[in-house]
């Protein structure tokens, strides 16, 4: 890892660009602002603030990382959820065996910060990002880059772009996850073709088969399973046509954050190939987790005995405005929570150091910079509380902060996480 790119992380100075962080650490470096581990509540963070549970962040990468191992998948998690080198880093220390990522841009974020092996879960033919990936290829023997292929064009867009490589681009095969689905090849015949494009192109070399099962139309657990075995077979016939000979490991990648487990049972059933296969689980939202999307289609829903995610983020926002009985208004909007599947929920409401449940207390609605509650009769809520939120969606709730608090239970902020969207 390039641990003097994630040292400089903390050299950056506090300032305006940061919302949420006190007024008074302005010109603070990060780790300055970190090593006086203060608290978010009484320190002088101002509202709206985002922050991360230290405690619960920890206990979801040791979970999926013990999941993983337990089943016997390689796991790069999709990087896009966070797009956070600390966070990429952690999840490394964790047993991942790189980080996927879905544009370039983002493998661009990788890299500066020592990613070693990069997943691009997309399409790639943009010629001045090929050949950037092509000049990172050629300066460091060890970095380790595959994407998606889905078309004869897209190869032949490819290998022009690459034109003069020293070391061939991994590629592998993306199937389709059904008929009116996103990207990838529809047919296992047209996949055969691909593959043979691949084949005849000088600067890439076919390195496995892959997709996402998140696609699945009217997805359940037999119609996701019937599209994995679609895949596993892919792989299979491949490699009985000899289109994977040479390579050291053929690669059969899937996995989003909703059905990990039918991957895992379908994976297991993979049979001895030519070459030993990298079973590559890609699944992101797990590292922080959410209060509503993921909460109710994660799959330890249905195997409980395999533990249970925690979701880390909250919301902390504050009554500005209490017009009647029924009704009141905080500081947070759009611009700062989840709204794109789900609204946030209020869960805990803290008045004079003290926290009790948010009981009678719903977010209707959000504009650019306010929550619309309603306040039932057993609500007591009055201007000036911090109204603590659960999130829907961890990739629409990490885009809109810069620098994350990290806190732990009693609020005590022990680090701080940069993005880069």
């Amino acid at each position: 890892m390039a641990l003097d790119a994630l040292t400089r992380l903390a050299e950056e100075r506090v300032d305006h660009r940061f919302k949420g962080l006190p007024p008074d650490a302005e010109g603070l470096t990060v780790g300055e602002l970190a090593a006086q581990r203060r608290n978010l509540f009484t320190d002088g963070f101002t509202t709206p603030v985002l922050a991360l549970s230290a405690e619960r962040l920890e206990h979801n990468l040791r979970l999926m990382e013990t999941y993983a191992a337990r089943h016997g998948l390689a796991f790069a998690p999709h990087g896009k959820t966070s797009m956070a080198p600390q966070l990429f880093r952690r999840q490394i220390e964790h047993g991942a065996w790189g980080i996927t990522l879905a544009v370039p841009h983002q493998v661009r974020v990788a890299r500066a910060y020592g990613i070693q092996r990069v997943f691009l879960a997309n399409e790639l033919v943009d010629t001045a990002a090929l050949k950037w990936v092509a000049g990172r290829l050629d300066a460091d023997p060890g970095f380790r880059f595959l994407c998606y292929v889905d078309s004869v064009r897209g190869v032949e867009l490819m290998d022009e772009a690459l034109s003069g490589a020293s070391r061939p681009v991994d590629v592998v095969v993306e199937l389709a996850a059904g008929e009116g689905a996103r990207t990838g090849v529809r047919t296992e015949a047209e996949c055969a073709a691909v593959a043979d494009a691949v084949a005849g192109a000088r600067t890439l070399r076919l390195a496995g088969v892959a997709g996402y099962e998140g696609e699945v139309p009217r997805a359940d657990p037999e119609r996701v399973r019937s599209w994995l075995r679609r895949l596993v077979a892919l792989a299979v016939d491949f490699d009985r046509a000899g289109r994977f000979a040479g390579l050291d490991e053929i690669v059969v990648s899937a996995g989003g954050s909703a059905w990990f487990d039918a991957v895992a049972d379908v994976f297991a059933g993979i049979p001895e190939l030519s070459s030993p296969v990298l079973k590559l689980l890609r699944s992101g939202a797990y590292v922080s987790h959410d209060d509503g999307h993921y909460r109710e289609l994660t799959p330890f829903n249905r195997v409980p005995e395999e533990g249970a995610l925690e979701p880390a983020f909250r919301l902390w926002t504050q009554v500005v405005s209490r017009p009647s009985p029924e009704q009141a208004f905080t500081n947070a909007g759009k611009r700062d929570a989840a709204y794109d599947l789900d609204l946030p929920v209020a869960q805990v409401v803290r008045r004079d150091g003290g926290e009790r449940p948010a009981d009678g207390i719903s977010v209707t609605g959000l504009s650019d910079q306010h929550a619309w509650l309603r306040t039932d009769a057993e609500a007591d809520l009055e201007v000036g509380d911090w109204v603590g939120l659960g999130l829907s969606h961890p990739c629409t709730s990490f885009d809109k902060w810069v620098l994350i608090p990290v806190a732990e239970a009693d609020g005590t902020v022990v680090d701080y996480i940069r993005t880069f969207f």
